[in-house]
């Protein structure tokens, strides 16, 4: 029997460039980067769990706007579910429980490497940037 995890994360631009952040080692997917956020836990709204992780991974406050997407996972025993949230900082991020943190162009975000939940997120955006 699967395990469902819920888990969200913060889509924050600054105009120009994303926020990523990089998994440390020793942790699932240890050095690869992803959009910061956290696991949901029991009792917890998708944005107070959200707001939660992003003071203790990035030390900042977060206004948490719109869910833009949803997707399912599957990574043995695990399900997770990935809901992505457009937010906005308050203040500027620094790497509290994080390996590393960067702001990245659209068009950069290829010379990352992220977990397989992350990267249809990657894709979106790809192919947003190509729209436009």
């Amino acid at each position: 029997m699967q395990d469902n995890v819920r888990v969200v994360v913060a889509e924050v631009n600054d105009g120009e460039r994303y926020l990523i952040t990089q998994r440390s080692e020793g942790s699932l997917f240890g050095g690869l980067w992803e959009f910061p956020g956290g696991r949901v836990r029991t009792g917890e709204t998708d944005q107070q769990a959200l707001s939660r992780a992003l003071l203790d991974r990035l030390g900042v406050s977060v206004e948490v706007g719109e869910c833009i997407e949803e997707s399912g996972h599957s990574y043995a025993p695990r399900h997770i579910t990935l809901a992505v949230y457009r937010c906005t900082l308050r203040e500027a991020p620094r790497a509290v429980r994080v390996a590393a943190i960067a702001w990245v162009a659209v068009e950069e975000l290829d010379n990352y490497s992220f977990p397989p939940a992350d990267e249809a997120s990657i894709v979106r955006l790809l192919g947003e940037d190509d729209e436009a």
